[in-house]
């Protein structure tokens, strides 16, 4: 019984995609962000952290380029779990693809995470992986707490909207992967082009929850974000 109990777990278990292909221009940086120093240790390493300590989580792929490979190669070595490196695209909406590709052909479920998100617990990949488990397509996100103005192209305010019906999306993001496969191949035929893999859902008007992330889960994209990381991290 023991050990139908353990391969049942195992099973159950999801797998994770960690765009990791990004650049750092808006960083003021000449070199992928994600390499750059963040307590003494490149910003992924933070992220891959996390991963690895996640309980619900069975394969991860890094998806990455070419030309970061060699930097990014051994922050994989030494992983309690199975890593594969996969070369990314030239946008995020081709590199998520072709993580989708590169699945273990057991991969029923699996979960979307942009590596600039470093701060990233692994409470939350556990608790995005037993929502997209339970039958959930979900999205990390958090309460937008600012007033929100809509704006023309002149600069001029056109609309405010409730802002207690908005969240700003965050990752992971999690779903089925036969679903989001389709998604994916949707997009490819009808020329969409989107942000996040839960766009794609939403325009094939397939459900998606959101799931309060909290508020250290930031994307880290300026010198700023770079700061509060270093914060956050010193409190931990």
């Amino acid at each position: 019984m023991e050990a139908v109990s353990a391969c049942w777990q195992q099973e159950s278990l999801v797998h994770l995609l960690i765009a990791a292909a990004g650049s750092g221009r808006r960083m003021g940086a000449d070199r992928n962000k994600l390499l750059l120093n963040l307590r003494g240790r490149p910003l992924l390493a933070w992220t891959l952290e996390s991963a690895f300590a996640a309980e619900n989580i069975r394969w991860i792929g890094v998806i990455g380029q070419p030309g970061d490979h060699g930097e990014i190669a051994p922050l994989l070595q030494g992983s309690p779990k199975s890593v594969a490196w996969i070369e990314g695209g030239s946008t995020r909406q081709e590199s998520v693809e072709r993580g989708l590709v590169a699945l273990p052909a057991d991969a029923e479920h699996v979960l979307i995470h942009d590596g600039a998100r470093c701060l990233v617990d692994p409470g939350l990949f556990d608790r995005c992986a037993a929502a997209v488990l339970a039958g959930d397509a979900v999205i990390a996100a958090t309460p937008v707490t600012d007033t929100i103005k809509r704006v023309d192209g002149l600069g001029l305010i056109t609309d405010t909207p409730d802002r207690a019906a908005l969240w700003a999306a965050q990752t992971p993001q999690a779903f089925a992967v036969a679903a989001l496969r389709e998604g994916h191949a949707q997009a490819r035929k009808l020329g969409w082009s989107v942000t996040d893999d839960a766009s794609l859902f939403e325009r094939l008007g397939w459900p998606v929850r959101v799931l309060d992330a909290g508020p250290a889960n930031i994307k880290v994209t300026t010198p700023f974000d770079l700061t509060v990381a270093e914060a956050v991290l010193a409190q931990r």
